[in-house]
């Protein structure tokens, strides 16, 4: 039996969604084929080994359950304890290429892309600025940073008006969940939202404000990725932010979505294409923006470690393929393997 340990929690602000998403990920792996160790990382950055009720790590309860706390739950990955690691941890930390890069010092397989990979695909600004190099469409944007704004705050608000206008979007660069993310109307929401996102990194992006469906695909594999069938989120809000994401029942998520078959195509080939690009290997769920007027396909963003929630859409497209949860867990592990 392999030997897994499954990484949850972690010092991002994704750390309730990730244990949310480790525990679905325990509730579906097979426990006649692995050996699982749950290592719980707390949000001032201990790493522990669980063995107490797995519900409570959903709920956050593990974090007082002492007695089913073993510590320093880091020395598995030190003393090579498991066999293959699977990093159920969301934003920096994480899937910024910080856990890849220890687990490639240790030698150990880690489920997902790698160091480089996982790094740029967590900093959308240089997700940008690589991808437009390879003609890939993305809607207009501006980079603010921390420094910049506090002292040229005035020229960066018009540089924003002048050449995005109007709604625009609001997102510090490296975040997930649509953590810190606002949509700006009017001057008083831009700098609101520019304070709100700078509270959460220190680089920000801000994009033109697209009048889109929001199409995501899930992508597995190694050298030879696959590609799923499309799915389409309809927001409970006006945009899908955190709380459309996980605490709104009103959001819908529509797999396949409705789009015809030469969509469905065009979609999951451009969905490889930039897996490829950025050098992903084991998982990723590709975000676009399709106008909803012209049609055009522009790039959101790439998340090299998706949620695994029961309302997470990488699994969900995945079963609607026809590759179940379970079997799902088990293609990562073998793909991490594969990769080494």
């Amino acid at each position: 039996m392999k030997k897994v340990a499954i990484l949850f929690g972690g010092q991002s602000t994704e750390h309730e969604v990730s244990r949310v998403s480790a525990t679905s990920v325990l509730n579906h792996i097979d426990k006649e084929k692995y050996s699982i160790f749950p290592v719980g990382i707390t949000k001032e950055g201990k790493w522990f080994l669980y063995k107490g009720d797995i519900e409570n790590i959903g709920n956050g309860k593990w974090v007082e359950d002492y007695k089913n706390q073993v510590e320093d739950g880091i020395k598995l990955l030190l003393n090579k304890e498991v066999d293959v690691v699977f990093p159920v941890l969301h934003g920096m930390y994480g899937e910024d290429g910080t856990i890849q890069g220890l687990c490639k010092l240790m030698k150990l397989p880690c489920v997902g892309p790698s160091v480089m990979s996982s790094a740029v695909c967590m900093d959308k600004v240089y997700t940008k600025y690589l991808l437009e190099h390879e003609g890939i469409k993305q809607a207009d944007y501006v980079v603010v940073n921390a420094f910049d704004y506090g002292n040229y705050s005035e020229k960066f608000i018009n540089e924003i008006e002048h050449n995005l206008g109007y709604p625009c979007f609001v997102k510090p660069a490296n975040s997930g969940s649509s953590v810190g993310i606002t949509k700006a109307h009017d001057r008083e929401s831009l700098e609101n939202g520019l304070i709100e996102a700078l509270r959460h990194d220190r680089k920000i992006l801000v994009e033109e404000g697209l009048n889109a469906r929001e199409i995501e695909v899930s992508v597995l594999g190694n050298d030879d990725p696959k590609a799923s069938v499309p799915g389409e989120i309809i927001p409970a809000k006006e945009f899908y932010d955190y709380e459309a994401k996980y605490s709104n029942g009103e959001s819908k998520l529509l797999i396949p979505a409705n789009l015809n078959d030469e969509e469905m195509a065009t979609i999951r080939n451009l969905s490889l294409k930039i897996y490829k690009k950025l050098d992903c290997a084991g998982m990723a769920r590709v975000d676009f923006l399709v106008d909803k007027e012209s049609g055009e396909i522009y790039l959101n963003e790439v998340n090299t470690i998706p949620g695994f929630t029961s309302i997470s859409m990488y699994p969900k497209m995945w079963e609607a393929t026809g590759l179940s949860y379970s079997n799902l867990i088990d293609r990562l592990i073998e793909l991490a393997v594969e990769r080494g």
